[in-house]
């Protein structure tokens, strides 16, 4: 399994701008299909975004942050980013990323937290109006 550690949080106004990092332990990171997903309280956890194995060509993004945040993979430095630009009140959450269980996988995917083995502790957003 891969270790994950997440960071980049914070309190911001709508409209701003944060990026997220989650750095990943292991020699195989690159392997693996990586996502970010966000849980505010009282709700589902839900996905957020998602990036290939190996150079990240293949992206895909919940409608609700389509054209406003975007994912990328650092595999020399075994690091996914989540940018987020004009960030909005419904945004507030707590953000976490993960890694497939099994490396390989396809993109897009199944989108679903059960495909996900791996998983870091979350970095909280909140977006004030």
């Amino acid at each position: 399994q891969v270790q994950l550690v997440e960071s980049g949080g914070g309190l911001v106004q709508a409209g701003d701008s944060l990026r997220l990092s989650c750095s990943g332990s292991g020699r195989t990171f690159s392997t693996y299909v990586m996502a970010w997903f966000r849980q505010a309280p009282g709700k589902e956890r839900e996905f957020v975004a998602e990036i290939s194995w190996g150079a990240g060509r293949i992206t895909s993004y919940h409608d609700s942050v389509k054209g406003r945040f975007t994912i990328s993979r650092d595999n020399v430095n075994n690091t996914v980013y989540l940018q987020m630009n004009s960030l909005k009140p419904e945004d507030t959450a707590l953000y976490t990323c993960a890694a497939q269980t099994y490396p390989y996988g396809a993109v897009p995917g199944r989108r679903d937290p059960p495909v996900y083995g791996s998983w870091g502790r979350g970095t909280q957003v909140t977006v004030s109006s």
